[in-house]
């Protein structure tokens, strides 16, 4: 299956950088860029590329459709376009992911995609035929700091969570009534063993006994494609048998260093059009002095760090340097930054600026931030590493594409 960049090739045997610009919906430069090289061409566009070319919009022995649910920005998708997906139906309930969403992933202008908004209210029968269901669940009533949030405002967390918690079986009654091909479901690392491992067996239990699929699941450390010390449990399940195993991941011995995704002081930032100057200032060469914390937030960070040091606690600010690693990038990253803190030589550490926090999740240059520092930061928070998503696609669709060639085969038989 030809990548985006080959198919920008293809097509620019045909079309002017121009032509091509107006065609894409971005300007000339862009395109100039991507054919260069300088940035890389976003695997996004390899449908509206092949239209181009009169190309058919699926063609490879591994394309599969696919539903986006609990969506956020599109990390789970992307990964799985990558590997010849195509996306049928988009359900995100919070309007300001859905911007952003929409901004990358253009599916109003697509009459075969359904984008619709609170999934718990919508009928699993309108939801489209699909091989394979992607769902980043809701996790904050199985993490360790929304369990802690939860218990202290003396409110119910896990599948007693009215509101999030039992999102889960809203993709339970999904697969029951479209019953996929397979589906990939992410969730955080304490999901495993919340409620002394309760609502794990019942996860299990739901999709193995009561669906009837073939689970697995692995937790997978997002270290290994960025800086971040990120780690992520990963269910996936299959209709039929299959001989899927997680040995078959490609993970890095050696993820890179923070450094690679840091603006770069010496003159070779690239100087993105959707960015402009908003988080770096390219005539200077320096990020934004308002990223850097104020006297007052340094100095109570460093007494908040102090007082529950010698209280005997772990809790504090994370210093990160740009030949290591960070901590995990939450949704409250927009409140203090304390998390990932990034040293300054001879000043006070700075916040991540959300192009940063969007390089630090996997998302090449070319992904579009439209909304406010503070709901990207919310929103690259809780999104997931897009180069673990593209690996899990990488290994799951052969075994999607055994089941649909079965399928194929029952049908001319009967």
């Amino acid at each position: 299956m030809e990548n985006s960049k080959d198919l920008l090739t293809s097509a620019r045997a045909r079309y002017t950088q121009r032509q091509l610009a107006e065609q894409l919906n971005v300007t000339q430069r862009t395109v100039a860029r991507w054919e260069s090289g300088e940035t890389p061409c976003p695997t996004m566009l390899a449908p509206a590329l092949r239209e181009l070319l009169g190309m058919p919009a699926q063609n490879g022995a591994h394309d599969f459709t696919f539903i986006d649910l609990f969506a956020g920005i599109g990390g789970i998708r992307q990964g799985f376009e990558t590997h010849g997906g195509r996306c049928v139906f988009t359900s995100e309930w919070n309007d300001w992911a859905k911007k952003t969403y929409l901004a990358n992933f253009p599916d109003e202008q697509d009459p075969d995609h359904h984008f619709v908004g609170d999934i718990q209210v919508h009928p699993a029968t309108e939801v489209p035929d699909h091989d394979v269901l992607l769902g980043g669940f809701p996790c904050q009533p199985f993490s360790i700091a929304g369990v802690s949030k939860k218990n202290a405002l003396g409110r119910a967390h896990g599948f007693e969570d009215a509101t999030q918690g039992t999102l889960f079986f809203d993709v339970a009654r999904i697969i029951n009534e479209k019953r996929p091909a397979a589906f990939m479901l992410e969730n955080v690392k304490n999901l495993k063993s919340h409620d002394k491992g309760k609502t794990f067996a019942v996860i299990m239990a739901t999709l193995e006994e009561e669906l009837g699929y073939e689970v697995h699941y692995r937790i997978i450390n997002g270290k290994h494609f960025t800086p971040q010390h990120r780690e992520r449990i990963i269910i996936v399940g299959f209709r039929e048998p299959t001989d899927f195993s997680w040995d078959d991941l490609e993970l890095p011995m050696h993820g890179p260093k923070l450094g690679s995704i840091l603006h770069k002081t010496d003159g070779t930032e690239p100087f993105l059009e959707w960015d402009g100057d908003r988080f770096f200032d390219h005539e200077n060469g320096e990020v934004l002095a308002k990223y850097t914390l104020t006297p007052k937030l340094w100095a109570y960070l460093q007494g908040y760090a102090e007082k529950h040091k010698a209280a005997g606690n772990g809790f504090g600010f994370g210093l990160a340097h740009a030949d290591g690693t960070t901590r995990t990038l939450s949704a409250r990253y927009y409140k203090d930054g304390s998390e990932i803190l990034v040293s300054q030589e001879g000043m006070r550490p700075r916040r991540l600026t959300p192009r940063e926090c969007a390089r630090l999740m996997g998302f090449s240059d070319d992904y579009k931030i439209p909304v406010s520092d503070t709901q990207a930061y919310k929103q690259f928070g809780n999104s997931v590493v897009m180069p673990v998503m593209n690996e899990v696609a990488r290994i799951m669709a052969p075994h999607v594409a055994k089941i649909k060639e079965k399928e194929v085969a029952v049908v001319k038989t009967a």
